[in-house]
Formats: structure tokens, C-alpha cells, sequence
């Protein structure tokens, strides 16, 4: 049975690992990965078709935990624990929940001290008793007890009254006063770990296509003694296509990995395959898995010749790999019309295949079916997914309409042309 602290607004954990709010998804699945021995029977809960409208959860069936993260950014917004009786639960080192200490409301009180009256729920049946930043819930033994606890009943004094030795049913960490209007806070300095993240990228392009990446990047120093005083550092890093192997580690430093193509799967789709010679080397990836991108070098020029972003949806086959790279990418729409109007949008993580296809127009051509699947084994329970090109920009279609990933390419720079200057800040 896990024994855990709970800090309100902050934290539930133990002196090994700790669920912050703020987390990215992926620390806390690697938390659950490390401690696999302990904590067993986890389940991910989501949307499959509208991924977007519903909290992504991780359910720890075994210890009566949920984590519900934020389905936009992906951060941890409420700890819930459902069930505690397959928890220990201490305050402050000193447990209010355990095999030998019930948390009824006499326990909840002498643990965390005054707070609010209560408020009933008469349709869940449940007394919330609310702190800043955690709540607990209690079940009423009947419907007899139901009518005293009504808000409007005795002037609101009977909100008052819990009943002695009511129970805790269910309890809540989450960040400021209300439960139902909270959102997952910015990510705490204790989940960078040295890892830079992208708070946002914007393609940059003219009108014949990308021409590269702007990111906006955080990082905290990182080491022994440096987060008394340490806080997070905002820098703005751009990369083009054409830059050199040196110019994109000079930006965003080492890759998380790099990887080799083995083969060209889509060299079988140009105008002429059997014609093009081939390569005695591989091109290769530098993965920025917390950045959420992939930037592909030539092997002959090792210049930058793709990028790729991805937007981490569940229910894809790379889900967990990368962060979730919140990306925008600007268009000019041309208006049908004498005066020949153009029109700004913008295309983002959360834009859906429809709405981008009543932007940019059909495609002439069907779309390219991927199916991944790793070389151990050849299973994907996801299904496949469809590739369109549209403006030097390849859409990885889920079968949801959402965007699993964004392939960008275009021309590298000419020999004579300058490198723009990429410009950086800090707070």
C-alpha cells in the first residue's frame, strides 16, 4: 500500500517520486514506468473521438488514484484520490488516513484545522468540505440526512453540521479555491530536470512556403544549489532550413537522440524512384522529444532539409514519445474575386483535417496510408493514418480528424544567401 504526503495546491508523493501539478503527462508516465513493481493495473482514459473535450486521465486502479491532466496542454491539473481505503494519506508527516486512522470529519479536522462551511451536493449525495487548493468529500449515510444539509435550509447554518463520523469519500488536490473552475498551473521548476520545453513554435514562411521555426523556449538552471534562487528563463531560438548541424545545436543544443533512416519509405511516391541514385549514407533525425519536434539533416550536406512536428494526441501510435508541440502556422487565403483579397489565418495543434481542407482547398491526390508498427512486432490497435500534402506541408490525418503530425519542407537557402539572426529574451 503506497504511503504518500499530500500537499495542498502543490503535490501528492513520497521521498521517491512526487505528482506535482503542472507535470507534463510524460514525467508522470515515467514516474509510473520507474515504479512499475509498486504500482501496477494503470489505465489511460481519454476521448478517442473528441480527444480535445475531455480530461486525459491516468488511473491507478490499484491505489485509488486518478490523474487528470489537461487534454490541451497536457499538464497535470487535479490529483483525485477515489478510493481511500488503498492508501495511506499523511499532512505535514502525520497521517490522517491509514489502515488503524479512519478520515472521518473529526479526523479531517484536527488534521488541516478551520476552514469554510461545507457545501452539499444533493445530486451526488456528497458534503464537500473545501481548503485552498484541496477538497474533501463525504458521504451522507442516507437520504434522511439529505433535507437539514440543503443549502437554503435553517439560513445556510445547516451547512455546518457534517455529521459526526461521517466518512471521507473522495479527495481533490488542485490549484486556487474552486474545483470546478481550476486549471493546470505553469510547470513546476522540479519537472525540468535540465530539459528545455517549447512553449510555442510559429512556422515561419513566405508565400510560396515554410521557410523555418521560431521557438519560444523555457529552461531553469539545473544542479546542486540553484533552485533556492533559480527561476524559469524565456528565449526566443530560430532555426531555418539550410542551416547546418552546428547552427540548430547552437540554438537548441544536443538532441534527445539521433536517429538514422534506414530507408526512404516514400522515396516510392516521387516522380521518378528507380532514377534517383543511392545514397551511401543515411539521412538522420535529431529528436527534441520535449520540444516535441524532429528536424532531418541531408547526409551528404547535413543541412536541414524537414522538420516535423507533433502533436502527441492518444489513440496515435507515437503517443508518449514526444511532448505536445503547440504549434502555429500561418496562411494567405486567396479570395475568389476581382480585387484579389487575401485573408490571414492560422492553423494550430488543435485545428482538425475539415477545417484545414475548407482553408487550403482538396488535395489533387489521395492521400499516402502509414501504418507503423515496430520491427519486434507488427501490431498497431490504432489503425493507420493519412499523410495529404498541401503547400510543401505534410498532414498526418488521424481517423478522428485530428493532426498527429506536421512534415514541413522546403527549399535550403542558396550559398550566397545571409542567415537571418535569430533574436532571444529572458524574465
Amino acid at each position: 500500500m503506497l504511503d504518500l504526503e499530500v500537499v495542498p495546491e502543490r503535490s501528492l508523493g513520497n521521498e521517491q517520486w512526487e505528482f506535482a501539478l503542472g507535470m507534463p503527462l510524460a514525467q508522470a508516465i515515467s514516474i509510473l514506468q520507474k515504479h512499475c513493481r509498486i504500482i501496477k493495473n494503470v489505465q489511460v482514459l481519454y476521448s478517442e473521438q473528441t480527444p480535445l473535450s475531455h480530461d486525459l486521465i491516468l488511473n491507478l486502479t490499484q491505489d485509488g488514484i486518478k490523474l487528470l491532466f489537461d487534454a490541451t496542454n497536457q499538464r497535470l491539473k487535479v490529483i483525485e484520490v477515489y478510493d481511500l481505503s488503498k492508501v495511506k494519506l499523511k499532512y505535514c508527516g502525520v497521517h490522517f488516513n491509514s489502515q488503524a486512522i479512519a478520515p472521518t470529519i473529526e479526523q479531517i479536522d484536527q488534521s488541516f484545522g478551520a476552514t469554510h462551511p461545507g457545501v452539499y451536493n444533493a445530486a451526488e449525495q456528497l458534503f464537500h468540505l473545501n481548503f485552498r487548493g484541496l477538497s474533501f468529500s463525504f458521504q451522507l449515510d442516507s437520504w434522511n440526512e439529505a433535507p437539514k444539509y440543503e443549502p437554503n435550509f435553517a439560513m445556510g447554518l445547516a451547512s455546518l453540521q457534517i455529521p459526526h463520523g461521517a466518512m471521507v469519500k473522495r479527495m481533490h488536490i488542485y490549484t486556487g479555491n474552486n474545483l470546478q473552475e481550476t486549471r493546470a498551473p505553469v510547470m513546476p521548476l522540479a519537472c525540468f530536470l535540465g530539459n528545455i520545453y517549447a512553449e510555442c513554435v510559429d512556422v515561419l514562411r513566405d508565400r510560396a512556403g515554410p521557410l523555418g521555426l521560431k521557438l519560444r523556449l523555457l529552461t531553469a538552471a539545473c544542479g546542486p544549489g540553484v533552485m533556492t534562487d533559480a527561476k524559469v528563463r524565456s528565449i526566443e531560438r530560430s532555426i531555418y532550413f539550410g542551416d547546418s548541424c552546428q547552427d540548430v545545436l547552437g540554438a537548441l543544443g544536443s538532441p534527445h537522440k539521433v536517429f538514422y533512416k534506414s530507408e526512404d519509405k516514400m522515396k516510392i511516391h516521387s516522380p521518378s524512384p528507380h532514377k534517383q541514385v543511392p545514397s551511401k549514407c543515411n539521412d538522420y533525425f535529431f529528436n527534441y522529444f520535449t520540444l516535441g519536434v524532429d528536424i532531418l539533416f541531408d547526409s551528404t550536406s547535413h543541412l536541414v532539409k524537414k522538420f516535423v512536428l507533433h502533436t502527441n494526441y492518444p489513440g496515435h501510435y507515437n503517443f508518449n514519445i514526444y511532448h505536445r508541440c503547440d504549434f502555429k502556422i500561418p496562411l494567405v487565403i486567396k479570395k475568389e474575386g476581382a480585387d484579389s483579397q487575401t485573408e490571414d489565418c492560422i492553423l494550430t495543434t488543435n485545428s482538425k483535417w475539415d477545417q484545414i481542407q475548407e482553408l487550403l482547398g482538396h488535395p489533387m491526390e489521395k492521400p499516402v496510408v502509414l501504418h507503423r508498427s515496430s520491427s519486434a512486432n507488427n501490431t498497431n490497435p490504432f489503425g493507420s493514418t493519412f499523410c495529404f500534402g498541401l503547400q510543401r506541408m505534410i498532414f498526418e490525418v488521424m481517423q478522428n480528424n485530428h493532426i498527429a503530425s506536421v512534415t514541413l519542407y522546403g527549399a535550403p537557402r542558396t550559398t550566397g544567401q545571409a542567415r537571418p539572426e535569430s533574436s532571444s529574451s529572458s524574465h
